[in-house]
């Protein structure tokens, strides 16, 4: 399907089996990656959904896409652009809101799909924008609470649901980052745990069929 020019590039992939209000599911990559990488997901997701995978903004050598920098500091370790990021976030934010008018969407039935720093990112825009958002697929990732919206304790999260995995041998993002998530999660309300598989930085077959069911119970 031909993209109208939004604020974000992205590429899309329509329902083919139609209900009277379109569901949608937004897809945001990891660091280095770009819109096609989790794209090869859509085929498989429920047949109701309109599918839009998101190219981060920032683009980076020698090749791919960021959602903000992360720098490598002898002295600090890596450490991530948090400014940048929140910028990011609020730009996802006023993407959806594009994405749903233009595409005649259903605003009352959004789901995230994000891996690693799209994960990041995909916590983020939820807990600070929790009214336009449904579903969370959160994938090898972590939240980062420098980067949610000043407040977002006090947001009403009663609509929201969260699916959370991370492969128990990553080594890019330490599962005992991932395991705080829930443990934050449940001190604003929001009831999740934190899905672990014998991988490293990636979403074994196992972790694609438990969330997809996950989704389809939901959408």
């Amino acid at each position: 399907m031909e993209t109208q020019t939004l604020s974000l590039y992205h590429i899309i992939k329509e329902p083919t089996s139609k209900k009277e209000k379109t569901p949608v599911l937004f897809m945001f990559h990891g660091y280095g990656s770009d819109e096609n990488d989790l794209f090869s997901f859509a085929p498989e997701l429920p047949e109701t959904l309109c599918i839009i995978s998101v190219r981060a903004p920032y683009p980076i050598q020698p090749y791919g896409n960021a959602w903000y920098a992360i720098y490598f500091d002898a002295a600090e370790g890596k450490f991530s652009d948090d400014a940048q990021a929140i910028e990011s976030r609020d730009k996802i934010a006023s993407f959806i809101d594009e994405a749903v008018t233009a595409y005649n969407l259903d605003a009352d039935n959004v789901t995230l799909l994000g891996f690693s720093q799209g994960a990041i990112l995909s916590y983020a825009v939820a807990l600070s924008y929790p009214e336009k958002i449904n579903n969370v697929i959160a994938l090898s990732g972590y939240l980062n609470e420098d980067i949610l919206a000043e407040g977002y304790e006090s947001n009403d999260f009663s609509n929201l649901n969260l699916y959370c995995s991370h492969g128990n041998i990553d080594q890019v993002i330490p599962v005992d980052w991932a395991r705080k998530a829930p443990v934050k999660l449940a001190t604003v309300g929001i009831k999740t745990s934190l899905q672990e598989f014998p991988v490293g930085h990636g979403v074994a077959p196992q972790n694609f069929h438990q969330f997809k069911e996950w989704l389809a119970r939901l959408i």
